[in-house]
């Protein structure tokens, strides 16, 4: 017999893999539910035995017995439905640690190609996932192939019984279906706002300065106050639906309960029926309708868990996992750009076109153009933060983005522009939060990065907790120390995007003297910036516009047939 597969069309990626292994986990859940159903049998039995026989008969010893016996299964289905709980709490964890590292990576990747899914609510929504396989919410699934059993019992009570209590599911199971068409589309809605919303709310917060400086606060907040009123306005619509077939639905069921009394006492006035069967037809129908009155009840958490995966789904799409490669040799800094064209995804025309030069170990390589030029874009490409579109980089002749991202790390230092810090000490951050790097490596990134004495000024000096933004230091320290970050572990290829835009006249000349220690020892250096002073050190020179490298060579001669040209004042004004 073919069993039926949820996941049979679903990509194979690890969230769907690691729902697969929670195959076993999950039949021996249905099999405590199995046990514990039966189990529950044993309160409508002692109910017809007690009007029954123990009634009748008036024994005290046939009531205890029986009353232990009850008591005893109710204690076993309780344990029963604790280590079920458990087996489905394992379960959730086992699902986080076969996942949540993947998606980590995942939405890195993402972010890197500027997908608007990259974000946390990534990890918020495998919370959601797993909560709702391991909650109460999903014990309701492993409860409804039991309904027939309990409807079958009414049946040999008395068929109009069971008719009833049939009849009665089918117009719960439509209100349930019915809730679920008519508050779906609102709650997906109300959902897709409330993320923008948070984006836009977290967006304007790592912005305070400027929002607060440029009187931004009304105006962001009538944006922001559109993405609410949506989500307000949908959600309100969906719950206000939602209470009315959810009343409905209760209305509904105590009906069905009232016409089963009524239905048990007509057949035991009749004399079709033994009395001691009304109170089991009541426990058994109310039985019998209880999983679909917990899908009702579970509805949303379910449809909340079953968006969460959608989306998991969609972030998790062409992530390939990265393979373990044979490590390469300790870098010597030979940099090779071949060929390079790149288009970011959905462009429509190439903003790096025909870009080549090579450089040698110890060589500084300064990048200048205006604005747009693709100066950063380039960098970026170095580093092997994106693959280029036509072309390859090289570093010792390895393919800088097939490179094992890690081991690449080791050997290569970088500094954007837009400077980030993370939470922790400042020891953490020149270390890159890695447990294997010596304090006498982290000093010597910061004494090279000329920022040694400043930390050692701070009050708890390498120890001083940055915070979640860093801004215990100004926007000069911060570069200063994403210098020592770059310069970690005597990295043999340095790229620095305007390394020196935050600095002042003190910070420059100590960037200056560090690039130049650093190219005594051996670096390869590519530094992009619009500030002419910073090439003093730099042997060669990239000189680019609108994509394209408009000159290349040794640093005296690019200069000085730019000095006076259009190019460089266009440089200097960029």
């Amino acid at each position: 017999m073919k069993i039926y597969n949820p996941l049979a069309n679903q990509p194979d990626n690890p969230l769907t893999r690691a729902v697969k292994e929670g195959y076993g986990p999950l039949a021996f859940a249905a099999a405590f539910s199995l046990v514990s159903n039966l189990l529950y049998m044993a309160l409508p039995l002692y109910t017809f035995h007690i009007y029954g026989g123990v009634m009748t008969s008036a024994s005290v010893p046939t009531l205890l017995v029986i009353t232990f016996g009850v008591l005893g299964a109710f204690a076993m289905s309780s344990i029963i439905d604790h280590y079920r709980a458990k087996v489905l709490i394992n379960f959730g964890v086992v699902l986080d640690q076969r996942v949540s590292g993947h998606l980590f990576a995942a939405m890195f990747g993402n972010n890197v190609r500027g997908a608007p899914q990259a974000r946390s609510q990534a990890m918020r929504d495998l919370d959601t996932f797993r909560q709702m396989l391991t909650g109460p919410a999903f014990g309701v699934v492993f409860d409804l192939p039991w309904m027939p059993v309990f409807m079958g019992v009414l049946f040999l009570i008395d068929p109009l019984v069971g008719a009833v209590t049939i009849l009665g599911a089918g117009v719960l199971f439509g209100i349930a279906v019915l809730q679920d068409r008519s508050t779906r589309p609102l709650l997906k809605d109300a959902n897709d706002a409330a993320l923008k919303s948070y984006g836009f709310t977290d967006a304007a917060l790592r912005n305070t300065e400027a929002v607060r400086a440029m009187g931004m606060v009304e105006s962001l907040g009538g944006r922001w106050a559109t993405f609410r009123a949506t989500t307000m306005g949908a959600s309100s619509v969906a719950s206000e639906r939602a209470s009315y077939l959810s009343n409905l639905s209760k209305f509904a069921r105590q009906v069905i309960q009232v016409l089963i009394i009524a239905i048990g006492a007509y057949l035991v006035i009749k004399g079709k029926i033994h009395s001691g069967l009304l109170f089991a037809n009541m426990i058994l129908g109310a039985r019998a309708l209880q999983p679909i009155d917990r899908l009702v009840g579970s509805w949303d958490p379910l449809m909340s868990g079953t968006r969460a995966f959608d989306r998991l789904m969609a972030l998790l799409a062409g992530y390939q996992p990265e393979k373990d490669q044979m490590s390469l040799p300790a870098a010597t800094g030979q940099l090779s750009v071949e060929g390079v064209n790149f288009a970011p995804p959905g462009a429509q025309r190439y903003v790096l076109q025909g870009i080549n030069f090579r450089i040698e170990p110890g060589e500084m390589l300064g990048i200048i153009g205006p604005s747009g030029a693709g100066k950063s874009t380039l960098s970026r490409l170095i580093v092997g933060i994106t693959p280029v579109t036509n072309g390859t980089i090289r570093l010792d002749g390895a393919d800088v983005y097939t490179w094992d991202r890690t081991d690449f790390g080791k050997n290569v230092g970088y500094l954007p522009q837009d400077t980030e810090l993370f939470a922790g000490t400042i020891r953490d951050n020149i270390a890159r939060f890695r447990d294997d790097v010596d304090d006498s490596e982290v000093v010597w990134a910061a004494q090279v990065a000329g920022v040694h004495q400043l930390i050692l000024r701070l009050p708890n000096g390498y120890d001083t907790d940055l915070g979640e933004t860093g801004h215990v230091l100004s926007a000069g320290q911060r570069q200063r120390v994403g210098l020592a970050r770059a310069l970690l572990g005597k990295t043999k290829l340095i790229v620095l995007d305007e390394p020196n835009a935050s600095l002042d006249a003190e910070g420059e000349e100590a960037l200056m003297q560090a690039l130049e220690s650093l190219k005594a020892g051996g670096a390869t250096i590519v530094v992009v910036s619009h500030k002419p002073s910073i090439f003093r050190s730099a042997d060669k020179m990239l000189v680019m516009r609108d994509g394209r490298m408009e000159l290349f060579g040794p640093r005296d001669q690019v200069m000085a047939r730019f000095a006076s040209g259009p190019t460089l004042r266009a440089v200097e004004a960029g």
